[in-house]
C-alpha cells in the first residue's frame, strides 16, 4: 500500500477513489462516464460530457489545421471527422497555411474535373471538394447543375472553393439561384486563373460580381452568359477593360444588356473569335461594331434580335471586317433580308459554313445573289425559309460549281415539285451531302433534277418526303459516280422495291447506313439483294417495313454482311422462327431493336438475350 500512495512514475490513477491504481493505456477521445454509489448527478454530468478534442476553441483547431501539409492526405483525413471539422478546414486559404507547398514541391496543376448536379449540389459537398483535391493535382473545373431543394450551394459553398481552389480555371454554375454577389466575389479573389466562366439562370448575380471578376481574373477567355437577369452593360464594360484575352463569348437571355455593353466588348476583345448573341434588347448599333472589329471572328451565332433591321446587317456586311469569318448562322432576325444577306455574301469572303433558320424575308432571289457573291461557300442550311423554293435551290447548287459540299434544307414549304426551265442550271461536282427533310412540297420530279446536277453525293438524307417515288430516287441511285456511303429513306412511303435493290446492286461496295423505316412497301425481295449485295453495311433500320422471317434468314445466311446495327421495330410478321437466325449473327451485332414485334414472344427474346450477351437488345 505504501508503495501505492507513493508512486509517482507516469501512469495515471483513476480519480474518482483514492489509493486506487489504475494501469496504463491509451487515452481515449471521449473521456469515460464513471459510477459511484451515492452520486448520480455527477455520473449524468459525465455523460453529457463533451469530446475533449471539441474543447478546444476554432482559434486553436485553427493553428493546427493551417499546419497540415498543402494539398496532403493529412487535410482529407481531418475533414472527414465531422463537418465541423470540414466547414473549419474550408476557410482555411493558401496564403493563411504555414506550409504552402507540399513536400514533393509539385504545385497544383489544376487538371481535376468535379461536376455536382441536383441533389448532390450542397455547400458540404464543396467544401469536400475544396479540401480533399488539393492532393490530387487541383482542382481545374467545377460544374453544379441545379442544387439541393433543402440545402443546396450557396455563396458559403462557393467561398470554400474560392479558398481551397487556387488553380480553378474553369467555372460553370447553371441554375443555382442561391449564388450570388458575395460567393463570386470570393472566386475572383481566390481563383485568379480562372479561364472561362459559364453562369446560366443564375439570378441573384448581377455587375459587382462581373466587375470583380474582370478586375482580378485577367486570363479570361471564354465568358457565358444566359438569362442572367441582373447583368447588365457595366459589368460588360468591366469585361472589356480588364480582360484582352478573351476570345469565346455567349450572351443569351440578358433583358440588361444593351448596345453600349456589346459594343464595348467587342470593340476591346481583338483576340474574340467566337461570338454568339441571342434574345438580346441591341440594335443596329452593336451589328455594325461586329462588322468593324470582328477582325478575328471566326464563328458568329446571332439568333432572336428583333430590333436589328436590314440596315444592321447590310452595314455589318460592307464594313469589310469579318474577314475571317468561316461560320455564321442565323434564327429568326428580321433584319435579314435579300439585301442583307448579299452584303455578308460580298463582305465575308472566307465564309465557308452559313445557316438560316426562321427567316421569312429571305427568297429566292436573296438565295441566288449570295451564292453567286459567296467566294468559298461549302455548307448551306436552311430551316423554315418559307419564301425559298425550287428555283431557288437549283440555282443556289448551280452557282456553288466547284464549291458547294453539303446542302440542307429543313421545313421549307415555299418548295413545291413542278417543272421549270433548266436550262440556267449547271452540274454541281463538288456536292457530297444532301438533306431534304420534312419539305412535303419537293418530290421526285425536283429528285430526279438534284440526282442529274449532283453526280459526286455520298450522303442523302430523304426522311419525311412522302411524293418521292422510285422515279426520282432512281434517278440519283443512277447517276451517283461517287458510290453512295449514308442513305436515309425513313418515311417515304412510295419508296418500293426497285428502289432498294438498284441501290443495293449499284452502291453495295460503299454503303455503310441505310434506314428504311416506315417504307412500307420495301419486302423481303429488298432484303435479300442487301444480303447479297452490300458487304460493306454496318447500320440497318427496315422498321415498320413489310418483311418477313424469310428477310432476317436471307441476311442471316450472307457471307459478306457484318450488320452492327438492326432495327426490326414494328415489324409485326416477324415471328420467333427468326431468333436462330438473330443468333447466327450475334458475333458482329452490337445493337438490335425488337420492339413492337409482336409476334416475337418475351421468352424467345430472354434466350436471344442470354445466347447475345454482348449485344444490347431493346424490346
Amino acid at each position: 500500500m505504501p508503495t501505492l500512495v507513493n508512486y509517482s512514475g507516469e501512469d495515471e490513477f483513476f480519480t474518482g477513489t483514492p489509493f486506487v491504481y489504475y494501469p496504463p493505456s491509451k487515452r481515449s477521445r471521449i473521456s469515460a462516464p464513471f459510477v459511484f454509489s451515492g452520486e448520480e448527478s455527477f455520473v449524468q454530468k459525465k455523460q453529457q460530457q463533451q469530446a475533449s478534442i471539441d474543447i478546444l476553441p476554432d482559434e486553436c483547431l485553427f493553428e493546427i489545421f493551417r499546419r497540415l501539409p498543402a494539398g496532403g492526405e493529412e487535410k482529407s483525413s481531418c475533414a472527414s471527422v465531422s463537418k465541423k471539422w470540414l466547414n473549419l478546414l474550408s476557410t482555411i486559404r493558401g496564403e493563411e497555411s504555414i506550409e504552402v507547398v507540399s513536400e514533393d514541391g509539385e504545385s497544383d496543376n489544376g487538371y481535376l474535373t468535379r461536376c455536382l448536379e441536383g441533389k448532390k449540389a450542397t455547400d458540404n459537398r464543396l467544401a469536400a471538394i475544396a479540401v480533399g483535391n488539393g492532393n490530387r493535382g487541383g482542382l481545374g473545373k467545377l460544374m453544379i447543375r441545379g442544387s439541393n431543394a433543402v440545402r443546396g450551394v450557396t455563396d458559403a459553398g462557393m467561398s470554400s472553393i474560392a479558398r481551397g481552389c487556387p488553380s480553378l480555371k474553369v467555372l460553370s454554375v447553371w441554375n443555382v439561384s442561391t449564388i450570388g454577389d458575395e460567393g463570386l466575389v470570393e472566386i475572383a479573389n481566390g481563383c485568379r486563373m480562372l479561364e472561362t466562366l459559364d453562369l446560366c439562370e443564375c439570378r441573384s448575380v448581377s455587375d459587382k460580381a462581373l466587375i470583380a471578376i474582370a478586375e482580378n481574373c485577367h486570363n479570361l477567355t471564354s465568358l457565358s452568359l444566359e438569362s442572367c437577369s441582373r447583368i447588365g452593360n457595366d459589368g460588360l464594360q468591366a469585361i472589356a477593360r480588364c480582360c484582352p484575352k478573351l476570345q469565346s463569348i455567349t450572351i443569351k437571355d440578358c433583358p440588361m444588356v444593351g448596345d453600349q455593353g456589346i459594343s464595348s466588348l467587342i470593340s476591346s476583345s481583338q483576340a474574340l473569335m467566337k461570338l454568339k448573341l441571342q434574345n438580346l434588347n441591341i440594335t443596329d448599333v452593336s451589328l455594325a461594331v461586329v462588322g468593324h472589329y470582328g477582325r478575328n471572328v471566326t464563328d458568329l451565332v446571332l439568333t432572336g434580335l428583333q430590333s436589328v433591321t436590314e440596315r444592321g446587317f447590310w452595314v455589318m456586311g460592307n464594313a469589310q471586317g469579318l474577314q475571317k469569318l468561316n461560320m455564321f448562322a442565323i434564327t429568326s432576325c428580321r433584319g435579314v433580308t435579300d439585301l442583307a444577306l448579299e452584303a455578308v455574301a460580298k463582305g465575308c469572303p472566307n465564309l465557308k459554313n452559313l445557316f438560316l433558320c426562321k427567316c421569312s424575308f429571305v427568297s429566292d432571289n436573296g438565295l441566288v445573289a449570295f451564292t453567286k457573291n459567296s467566294a468559298s461557300i461549302e455548307s448551306l442550311q436552311l430551316e423554315e425559309c418559307n419564301r425559298i423554293s425550287q428555283y431557288g435551290v437549283l440555282a443556289a447548287i448551280s452557282n456553288c460549281g466547284l464549291k458547294l459540299k453539303a446542302l440542307s434544307l429543313v421545313k421549307c414549304m415555299g418548295i413545291k415539285d413542278i417543272v421549270s426551265e433548266l436550262d440556267f442550271v449547271t452540274p454541281c461536282k463538288s456536292l457530297r451531302s444532301l438533306t431534304i427533310r420534312n419539305c412535303p412540297g419537293f418530290g421526285s420530279i425536283s429528285l430526279a433534277v438534284v440526282g442529274r446536277l449532283c453526280p459526286q453525293l455520298q450522303h442523302i438524307d430523304l426522311s419525311g418526303l412522302s411524293g418521292v417515288t422510285d422515279a426520282g430516287f432512281l434517278s440519283v441511285v443512277e447517276n451517283c459516280e461517287a458510290g453512295l456511303v449514308k442513305v436515309n429513306l425513313s418515311g417515304c412511303m412510295n419508296i418500293t422495291d426497285a428502289s432498294v435493290t438498284s441501290l443495293a446492286r449499284l452502291h453495295g461496295e460503299t454503303l455503310q447506313l441505310l434506314n428504311l423505316g416506315e417504307c412500307s412497301k420495301v419486302t423481303d425481295e429488298s432484303l435479300a439483294s442487301i444480303a447479297v449485295n452490300c458487304s460493306m453495311l454496318k447500320e440497318l433500320d427496315v422498321s415498320r417495313c413489310a418483311i418477313t422471317d424469310f428477310a432476317i434468314a436471307s441476311l442471316s445466311c450472307s457471307k459478306k454482311l457484318e450488320l452492327e446495327i438492326l432495327s426490326l421495330f414494328g415489324c409485326s410478321q416477324v415471328s420467333d422462327k427468326s431468333l436462330p437466325y438473330l443468333a447466327d449473327m450475334g458475333q458482329t451485332l452490337v445493337g438490335l431493336n425488337l420492339q413492337y414485334c409482336n409476334s416475337i414472344s418475351s421468352s424467345a427474346i430472354e434466350l436471344l438475350v442470354e445466347r447475345l450477351w454482348r449485344c444490347d437488345i431493346l424490346s
